[in-house]
């Protein structure tokens, strides 16, 4: 089910005197990705700055994602939160709306123990019935989910995978001596970075932030993975290679959404407390993308 390039969709905002989500640009980015034969959509995710979007906000942009979309790509719904009861909500919204399936981060600032990571997984999977991946990303959320607990947290019938944000390319293979025999669990990289190498030990694909930029160059680097073309994989990911350093080079997605405006993609406008990059950076970016031909 969930194998491929993901796109972990940046929200766009109407520029200059209104930050309100911007539909007709959301929808024109969907379509790109799906014309470029993206596997599958991450609406509402960190990437989509959900920490900033009001409540309705969260629900409307799920909803249009899935409208917009008919079908024609996997829909994984970011439902995450820092409060349980909100996890919950978020999750069953995503399932009445049709998501495939619902992608939970560690709750953050909290700073939730194993067990309390583990009963947060299960008290949001009890009061659902849609598949949930696990979303472990440890410099966002301060806690990493240790292997023994995602391989208790994927005894749940319906976790069916996980998205490593760590970098660590040490956990995809001690994970899988820990999983439940015969248990369909999908490992997704989380760090665009150190993809490739992550698929080689076991992985199905790829939750990328720099797939907004160029969705076509990056469902072909998943689909020669999945093929096990490793070879074809690392020469068309080292066209791109450079953007997936440079997008982090300050808080994500400011480095994103300032490239996408710069491609005519949509308004570079972030909410606070997330800024524009530095003059500094912006030069480094349109150097990046000039590079990769992007502009």
């Amino acid at each position: 089910m969930l194998k491929g390039s993901y796109t972990a969709l940046i929200t766009p905002f109407k520029d200059k005197n209104t930050d309100e989500v911007d539909y007709d640009a959301f929808r024109k980015l969907i379509e790109l990705q799906i014309a470029a034969g993206t596997h599958g959509l991450v609406p509402c995710g960190t990437t989509g700055e959900s920490p900033t979007l009001t409540n309705e906000e969260h629900d409307k942009v799920i909803e249009y994602c899935i409208k917009v979309t008919k079908g024609r790509a996997k829909i994984l719904a970011g439902t995450g939160s820092n409060s349980t009861k909100e996890a919950i909500e978020r999750t069953q919204h995503a399932e009445h709306a049709g998501a495939d399936a619902a992608l939970i981060m560690t709750p953050y600032y909290n700073k939730p123990t194993q067990e309390g990571i583990f009963q947060h997984f299960k008290a949001i999977h009890d009061a659902t019935n849609i598949p949930i991946v696990i979303y472990n990303i440890p410099g966002r959320s301060v806690v990493d989910i240790k292997d023994e607990t995602i391989a208790r947290i994927a005894k749940l019938p319906r976790i069916i995978g996980l998205k490593d944000a760590t970098g660590d390319l040490k956990r995809p293979v001690s994970l899988v001596k820990l999983l439940p025999a015969g248990k369909k669990f999908y490992q997704l990289s989380g760090d665009d970075e150190t993809a490739v190498e992550f698929n080689k030990l076991g992985g199905v694909g790829c939750i990328s932030v720099t797939s907004n930029l160029t969705p076509d160059v990056s469902s072909k680097v998943q689909e020669a993975c999945l093929k096990g073309d490793f070879e074809l994989a690392q020469k068309l990911d080292s066209k791109i290679a450079e953007l997936h350093k440079i997008l982090f080079i300050e808080t994500s997605p400011s480095p994103v959404k300032y490239c996408a405006e710069l491609m005519g993609l949509c308004s570079g406008k972030l909410r606070l407390p997330l800024v524009m990059p530095t003059a500094e950076t912006q030069e480094k970016l349109r150097d990046a993308l000039g590079r990769a031909g992007l502009i």
